[in-house]
């Protein structure tokens, strides 16, 4: 087996978080250092004299791991789970506190917008600086300048010191930058979320060209939708562990189980003083409580709610899948003209739903009351959560699972589908 690209042994990256002590007007007096300075040798060795203390923080603990040459890797994970920590040590741009990483080759990074570029020079002379720091000549970089450029769309500011330029523009040259000067490792964070929805169409579509030329991509989204499409492995951090390496659709999985919350702390917003909703949960074909839902069956959602007897409010709920894509919505008000009742109380009310050939994965149900026509009175993220296993009408074991990027509907045929010779 060839030797890896990438290997993580034991990485680990330590922060000191400083907590800083009280001050009166932010300034102390000769007397009071001089105070501070005598009780500093009685005190704990984390907490200093004026009150202040300092913290460990491990951003990443014990990650290890192997990248072949010409993986495309997504890693992914909750907001402060370690991803942007792990690729800054990837690109050197900080050093780990334990362990080791070894590089098989050079790393163009694209981070954070600006990250790399000298604000001072041209957006040309950024990339030849660039190119010089991956180690290319400037031959090299000179033969990929057109492409660069095109790739880019800024060939009229080309020439203008990038201080001026938008946090767009700097996205598009930085990327054009790091995948047309043939690094061996490209390490792409969150960034491409600045462009727009063309140009990230436009960014997703080369890393599949470098990728299918033999060059390794890391790639940290929370779009995962584009981690399907793009990525054949998972890497999902939590809390600065490796929580799950293996193939993209499970990884997807372990991180869409890592986001939801206990009932207790669903997200709730909106007003909420004419009503509540109190509990909302799917039903089997048997009226019983369920995770799982056959496709090509009703779908029979139940919900609890309370109201204070306010003429006019109404009950909808909006089906997202695990990217909170909105994929359908159920309105009492809008579809049958009802609403809810006009005494005050507490109701529930079941809702069969018209079948829906979902693909197999993970969905959700926001459920909110509204005054109809109006804005929400109360709104419950994530109510009810379920998952599809299969999606095949035979019933069979066909696993959408392992194939993601067919999106979120199965579409089988009405009728039974036979050929007709001509």
């Amino acid at each position: 087996m060839s030797q890896p690209i990438i290997t993580v042994e034991n990485l680990g990256k330590k922060y000191v978080l400083h907590h800083q002590g009280a001050r009166r007007g932010g300034h102390r007096r000769l007397s009071e250092e001089l105070v501070a300075a005598l009780k500093k040798p009685f005190l704990p060795r984390n907490q200093a004299a004026n009150g202040s203390s300092q913290e460990e923080f491990w951003a990443l603990q014990d990650v290890s791991f192997e990248v072949q040459e010409g993986e495309v890797i997504g890693v992914i994970g909750r907001n402060g789970a370690g991803k942007s920590t792990l690729l800054k040590i990837l690109s050197r741009i900080t050093d780990p506190s334990l362990g080791r990483v070894r590089l098989g080759g050079r790393v163009a990074s694209l981070l954070e917008v600006g990250t790399g570029f000298h604000p001072e020079l041209t957006g040309r002379e950024n990339i030849f600086l660039n190119g010089a720091i991956l180690g290319m000549s400037r031959a090299e970089i000179r033969k990929k300048l057109d492409e660069i450029i095109a790739f880019a769309e800024i060939e009229r500011f080309l020439d203008t010191p990038v201080k001026r330029y938008s946090s767009g523009m700097y996205v598009r040259l930085a990327f054009a930058v790091a995948a047309h000067l043939e690094p061996e490792i490209l390490v792409v964070d969150e960034v491409l979320a600045v462009g727009d929805a063309d140009f990230q169409k436009k960014c997703l579509g080369k890393m599949s060209e470098v990728s299918r030329g033999g060059r390794t991509v890391l790639f940290v989204s929370h779009n995962m939708a584009a981690i399907r499409s793009l990525t054949s492995r998972g890497i999902v951090l939590s809390a600065g562990r490796l929580e799950f390496d293996g193939p993209s659709s499970s990884a997807i999985e372990r991180y869409v189980q890592l986001c939801r919350r206990p009932q207790n702390e669903r997200v709730i917003t909106g007003r909420g003083t004419h009503s509540a909703v109190v509990a909302a949960q799917l039903l089997d074909q048997h009226d019983q409580p369920t995770h799982h839902y056959t496709p090509g069956t009703p779908l029979r959602l139940e919900v609890s709610l309370e109201t204070d007897g306010t003429a006019g409010l109404s009950l909808e709920a909006f089906l997202l899948d695990s990217a909170r894509q909105k994929l359908a919505l159920a309105s009492l008000y809008q579809f049958h003209g009802v609403t809810l009742p006009k005494q005050a109380g507490r109701y529930q009310i079941r809702l069969e739903l018209e079948p829906l050939w979902l693909a197999s994965g993970t969905y959700a149900f926001d459920v909110t009351t509204s005054i109809t026509n109006c804005d929400w009175d109360h709104f419950v993220e994530n109510a009810v959560e379920f998952d599809v296993l299969y999606s095949n009408p035979r019933g069979q074991s066909y696993d959408f699972k392992h194939g993601y990027g067919y999106g979120a509907l199965a579409l089988p045929a009405l009728t039974e589908p036979r050929f007709h010779q001509l």
